[in-house]
């Protein structure tokens, strides 16, 4: 049971975040939101967004609680939506259910629905608290936000190394470079993504699946970055399961389009090079209403993201090992003659995984 006062609403809000973040990476174009409905100090019903065109979790939650919402507090991370949509206006249920107080845990990013969902609740009679747990629920919806204000995804760029920021031997040879451990945390990193982006070098040296092997998990879109139309058309990104994105040049060979559509893949047609190129991308993604995008490598795809600007999220894992100056190095070149000219990074967190260390945060 929660402890009383403002501690208590922190401590139900977190759970309301646990539930929101079970549907991360699945409910695109909407945002993950949770929901708990408390009575006399004790949870009664507990909610989750699951996908697009299902129950929003404050319904979900209502409707598990039936009778027992009269009068409830309902802890809710994303303000309540008061627009018709797939589905009605969750403040409608709300005020019919006779709640007597929302606690929410972020307001709407949508500058068209911001507060008014809030303001529609007060107006009903019904108390309503804001920004309990504010960061937790944030970042649940870090991706959404972004994509609603700028049209583009959240790209979160995903890099492992050696000690010395090597990605492999001289050989080419960058199978395990990070430890168990590690691995199973970017699998939970692809889960709570739309798409998965890697450059052709990598498709060509690893032929990786790409696929989200976490249990319950969703297989994010496998993009692959590949001017040439040069991926086999039995690669595993084409003939494993889930859904693949060639992006090749418009000057690319017709036929390479037709083998690999007939293969099974989608081949679109798009310049990425530069900064520009980049915002094609993130914006053709957008369209899709993709809230967040991994990129996965290798150097040259992952330098050219940074470079321009792109990565708006930065995870780097270190395995305690060393593989000399003769490696290929975790980035291509950025250009940069001068260290003050560097790209700054600002550090949001450093932790243990197994055996490697991982570095997470964003560029400044």
């Amino acid at each position: 049971m929660a402890r009383s006062g403002a501690s208590a609403d922190e401590a139900w809000m977190l759970e309301a975040c646990a539930q929101a973040e079970k549907g991360l990476g699945r409910t695109a174009p909407n945002p993950a939101v949770g929901c708990v409905i408390v009575s006399g100090g004790r949870a009664v019903a507990w909610g989750y967004h699951r996908r697009a065109g299902l129950a929003h979790a404050e319904i979900e939650a209502l409707r598990r609680a039936a009778g027992r919402a009269r009068g409830a507090t309902v802890y809710v991370t994303l303000e309540p939506c008061c627009h018709h949509g797939k589905t009605p206006p969750c403040i409608e249920s709300l005020i019919e259910a006779g709640v007597s107080r929302v606690v929410v845990g972020v307001r709407d990013p949508n500058p068209a629905v911001r507060g008014r969902g809030l303001r529609a609740l007060r107006s009903a009679g019904i108390r309503v608290d804001v920004g309990v747990a504010e960061a937790e629920c944030s970042r649940l919806i870090r991706g959404f936000s972004h994509w609603i204000t700028t049209g583009k995804p959240w790209l979160h760029l995903k890099l492992a190394a050696s000690l010395d920021g090597r990605i492999a031997s001289v050989s080419g040879e960058s199978k395990w470079i990070s430890g168990p451990a590690s691995r199973k945390l970017v699998q939970s990193m692809r889960a709570r993504s739309d798409a998965v982006i890697v450059g052709i070098g990598t498709l060509l040296a690893d032929d990786p699946r790409l696929t989200c092997r976490v249990r319950g998990g969703r297989d994010p879109l496998r993009v692959v970055l590949d001017s040439g139309l040069r991926t086999p058309i039995d690669a595993r990104v084409v003939t494993g399961r889930g859904e693949a994105l060639i992006v090749g040049s418009p000057k690319a060979s017709a036929r390479r389009r037709a083998r690999l559509q007939a293969a099974g893949a989608e081949v679109i047609s798009l310049d990425t090079r530069g900064a520009r190129g980049w915002t094609r991308l993130m914006k053709a993604l957008g369209e899709r209403g993709f809230h967040e995008v991994l990129l996965e490598g290798g150097a040259k795809v992952a330098a050219s993201a940074v470079r321009c600007r792109m990565v708006n999220e930065l995870t780097i894992f270190y395995n305690p090992r060393l593989i000399g100056g003769d490696g290929v190095p975790m980035l291509d070149s950025l250009g940069i003659r001068q260290p003050d000219r560097a790209v700054r990074l600002e550090t949001g967190e450093c932790f243990r995984s197994g055996e490697d260390f991982v570095w997470r945060g964003t560029l400044a």
